[in-house]
């Protein structure tokens, strides 16, 4: 696959600049528009850039992890998102927790959705990454028949 020299110099201030607004678009759903969904997706189009300019293998390696693996992650931390309230017994499964509190000047509010999200955040990044690669992989074996 050929790209373009120009796609192939920006593709990693790309891939940087989209991954960190991933993780600010997961880190506001909690209050605002945003969340793992959001998030997820562009995520996975940052790593859809690197695959486009560099190939499948480039983006492969640069993902770390199997998308199926970050799949599996994702759904272990929705799951367990829901356990704390049973827990306790402040609620049925997925009944959300909130903590609030100060450190310094920075006031956290930190709860179970932020779990949760992340864990959506993950599976919709190894699903849309596990469709791209599988699409790349079938594309190369009907080229090569």
């Amino acid at each position: 696959m050929m790209s373009s020299v120009i796609l192939n110099a920006l593709a990693r201030i790309f891939f940087v600049a989209m991954l960190i607004f991933s993780v600010f678009i997961l880190l506001r759903g909690h209050d605002l528009p945003g969340g793992g969904f959001i998030g997820g997706l562009a995520a996975a189009a940052a790593y859809t850039i690197v695959t486009l300019a560099f190939g499948a293998t480039t983006g492969q390696r640069w993902l770390i992890l199997h998308p199926v693996v970050l799949m599996g992650i994702g759904l272990f931390c929705a799951i367990l998102s829901g356990l704390p309230p049973l827990i306790g017994d402040f609620g049925g499964f997925l009944y959300h927790l909130w903590w609030e509190g100060q450190i310094g000047f920075l006031e956290l509010k930190v709860g179970t959705t932020l779990l949760f999200d992340l864990g959506v955040y993950f599976v919709v990044v190894g699903g849309v990454l596990a469709i791209l690669f599988r699409m790349y992989e079938t594309g190369s074996e009907e080229a090569s028949e």
